[in-house]
C-alpha cells in the first residue's frame, strides 16, 4: 500500500509530496498526518507540494482540513513550493485554503514555522534559532 512519508524534524513534521495525489492517498495522508501530530506533539507541519502539478477542489479541501485539524492539536501548517498554475487553479476554484500559511520554499517555510512558534510563546525544540 502506497503512503506519503512523514518525517519528524525537531518540533516539526515535514511532508514532501512527490506525486499527484489521488483521492484515497490524499485521505490516507490526512489521517496519517493528524495521527502523527497527536502522537508527537509537534508544533508545526510543513507540506512541500513543489512536485504537484494539479490541485483539484478535493485536494484543496484536504490541505484545509489538515491545517484545521493540526490547529486544533496546537500545530501550525505551512504549505510550500506551490506552482503558479496551482495557485491560479485554487483561486479559480474559489478555494482560499483558510488556516494554511504559504511560503515559497522549504527554507522559508521552516523560518515561518519557527517565527510562528516564537510569536505564540512556544519554546523552540528543534535546535534552530529564529535569527538564522
Amino acid at each position: 500500500m502506497e503512503r506519503i512519508p512523514i518525517l519528524k524534524m525537531g518540533a516539526f513534521l515535514l511532508v514532501t509530496i512527490q506525486i499527484d495525489l489521488y483521492d484515497r492517498l490524499a485521505l490516507d495522508l490526512e489521517e496519517d498526518l493528524v495521527k502523527m501530530v497527536e502522537q508527537t506533539s509537534v508544533k508545526g507541519v510543513l507540506i512541500d507540494i513543489s512536485a504537484v502539478s494539479i490541485v483539484d477542489s478535493f485536494m484543496g479541501r484536504i490541505l484545509g482540513n489538515i491545517a484545521s485539524m493540526s490547529k486544533l492539536l496546537d500545530a501550525q501548517t505551512v504549505v510550500v513550493g506551490m506552482q503558479p498554475a496551482v495557485a491560479i487553479t485554487l483561486v479559480e476554484l474559489g478555494l482560499p485554503l483558510n488556516g494554511v500559511s504559504t511560503a515559497l520554499n522549504v527554507e522559508k517555510g521552516m523560518h515561518l514555522l519557527r517565527s510562528m512558534m516564537d510569536f505564540n510563546g512556544t519554546d523552540q525544540e528543534d535546535g534552530y534559532s529564529s535569527y538564522d
